[in-house]
């Protein structure tokens, strides 16, 4: 009996959630599929409450790491102007940077673009996996707030509007072909957007506490 207090006494502090803005305790027990918390204070945006939010992730870091494999494996772009044709892949983008002499900004967008996604969907399937099938594991708290870190660095999206945008300034200029990895790596930037915002921080963390507290309970 002593224990089943305790237990509930632990679920129910975890659905209190502290403002990143205000520090405002709210509670989000009541959440239901879809519905999201705001604070009550100053309104900022607190948690989105999925009851698949990770089997979603699962699936969409999975989408998504076959599909960064398709774009770093066939022609991203190729030019065609005056008879002469150059074609592109995707890793070559930061290659080429290289090859002109600037080192850092090749390994800047390395790993903005390839390195520092390919990771975090690494990281991903390693938290994702043991929550989707209760399995405790000891490094989950680790790959839990590596994964939260890191997410800010990512900036395949970015890279994907800049290439759009350098399309319709030069295809006055010469004949644009987007290859098979040009769509793949669109497709790869919709899957990882989606495996990061269905992994929402707050049911992830719970999520985490709940499995590894279970082998003492």
């Amino acid at each position: 009996m002593k224990q089943t207090n305790n237990n509930d006494s632990v679920n129910k502090q975890s659905f209190l959630v502290a403002c990143p803005s205000c520090d405002l305790l709210a509670d989000t027990s009541h959440l239901k599929h879809g519905e999201t918390a705001n604070c009550a204070r100053c309104d900022h945006f607190l948690c989105q409450y999925k009851d698949d939010g990770i089997a979603r992730s699962l699936s969409y870091s999975l989408s998504a790491l076959v599909l960064l494999a398709l774009a770093c494996s066939f022609p991203f772009l190729s030019f065609k102007a005056s008879g002469l044709e150059s074609v592109m892949t995707l890793p070559q983008t930061a290659l080429r940077l290289y090859d002109y002499g600037m080192t850092e900004l090749s390994i800047l967008v390395a790993a903005f673009i390839l390195v520092i996604p390919l990771v975090i969907l690494l990281l991903l399937l390693a938290i994702c996996i043991p929550l989707y099938n209760n399995t405790p594991n000891p490094m989950l708290v680790k790959t839990g707030r590596m994964v939260f870190t890191l997410q800010h660095w990512a900036m395949a999206e970015v890279f994907l509007i800049g290439v759009i945008v350098s399309l319709v300034k030069i295809a006055s200029m010469a004949t644009v072909v987007l290859g098979i990895s040009f769509w793949a790596y669109a497709g790869f930037t919709i899957c990882f957007t989606l495996a990061l915002s269905n992994l929402d921080r707050v049911q992830c963390w719970n999520a985490i506490e709940h499995l590894t507290a279970e082998p003492s309970s």
